[in-house]
């Protein structure tokens, strides 16, 4: 068949394609690549194209989500929420959306699609503007002291309860190592995620040994376990004593070295709870410590710990060269302590009068008016080193 005489019986055929019914386009499309020999895809391009390359209509399921009317509100909170993957924001959707509406009011059908979008939905809506941020510095100096006496961890933990910590530091030193700075401590529960944070001067073995014992006095559980990486900082005599020289002692035991993922679940929260708070800035101002540890024992800890819902790895498989995870629904360490049987029903009480006399806006606000005063400080010690004072 010519192209001409092609091209009148294709546009003979439209006309009737565009009348027909589901049916009847498939009849069409039947006839047209049994006469004409092509593909059923290709024509199905040339039926549904006009001659400037455009489709006639709109093909496909119709949107379901308005980004006009839903992304200022899903905007809000994302940023409230430190960014979060949309897994997990969906997670923390129903924690959030109650107290956005005490500030601002919004349609019931605009509730109803922010509750029941999916994550994927969230992540196309959010993805023009995502940002993007630097890799870290490690700072990790090996402690070989006491390696035969705190053994390696080579036991699976009971990660069905809380109580089994892992502990790591991160530097805050700018692009250097050299000289004073404030480190960061964090302590992760490997069950619930129960994170703790404290800030210590030049990570010596008793300053990191008394932010430890106030960080476990706010624990809402029992540490039963303490695994930690090879720095010196935690293998000393000091934390050794501390652990075994107790009633009930505590099992210490450390990674393999230049093994981080022996540490992963701590080594995560690093960057959820250190660097997204105080980024990669060079922190050398003595005065920052005890205005760290503020911010670190209550804002950021209770923020973290009653609103933002992480997940939780249950099992990977490998097929050929590629590894398949499989993660467990996003919840907040708060609800994963809440549905544990091993906590006591008075400690489930302390929480939920905690977390009822909470509002994750205003912790927000209370961090950012803090941060702007630690900043402050930083920015001040810059301008004096540039000047010379």
């Amino acid at each position: 068949m010519r192209q001409l005489t092609m091209d009148i019986y294709l546009r003979q055929l439209k006309t009737r394609y565009f009348q027909a019914d589901r049916k009847g386009k498939s009849q069409i499309l039947n006839e047209f690549c049994e006469t004409s020999g092509m593909h059923r895809k290709h024509a199905i391009r040339l039926f549904t194209r006009t001659p400037l390359g455009f489709r006639n209509k709109r093909t496909g399921r119709p949107k379901d989500y308005d980004p006009k009317r839903l992304l200022e509100p899903l905007k809000a909170i994302w940023f409230a929420t430190d960014q979060m993957c949309g897994k997990r924001l969906k997670a923390a959707m129903p924690l959030w959306l109650p107290y956005y509406e005490q500030m601002n009011t919004l349609d019931q059908d605009v509730k109803t699609q922010l509750l029941t979008m999916s994550e994927r939905t969230i992540d196309r809506l959010l993805r023009p503007i995502r940002n993007h941020y630097p890799k870290r510095m490690c700072g990790t100096k090996p402690g070989s002291l006491l390696k035969q006496h705190i053994p390696i961890k080579t036991n699976q933990w009971n990660e069905t309860m809380p109580g089994y910590l892992e502990a790591d530091t991160v530097a805050h030193c700018g692009t250097s190592l050299l000289g004073s700075f404030v480190w960061s401590i964090t302590l992760t529960d490997i069950f619930s995620g129960w994170t703790e944070n404290a800030a210590v001067w030049n990570k010596g073995a008793h300053g990191v040994l008394t932010q430890l014992q106030h960080m476990e006095k706010r624990l809402p559980f029992t540490m039963l376990g303490f695994d930690c990486d090879n720095g010196s900082e935690f293998l000393n005599y000091h934390l050794l004593a501390y652990f075994q020289h107790r009633k009930s002692p505590v099992q210490f035991s450390r990674s393999r070295p230049y093994h981080k993922g022996d540490n992963a679940h701590v080594e995560q929260k690093n960057w959820t709870h250190v660097r997204q708070l105080f980024g990669y800035y060079r922190l050398e101002n003595p005065e920052l410590v005890s205005l760290m540890n503020d911010l670190y024992q209550n804002e950021w800890s209770l923020l973290h710990n009653y609103f933002y819902p992480a997940m939780k790895l249950q099992d990977k498989v490998r097929i050929q060269s590629k590894i398949k995870k499989h993660y467990d629904k996003p919840q907040t360490p708060y609800q994963r302590l809440m549905a544990s049987t091993h906590i006591s029903e008075l400690q489930k009480i302390k929480l939920k009068q905690t977390f009822e006399s909470l509002n994750p806006f205003a912790l927000q606000e209370s961090i950012q008016r803090k941060l702007k005063h630690i900043f402050s400080l930083v920015d001040l010690k810059l301008r004096g080193r540039r000047t010379g004072t």
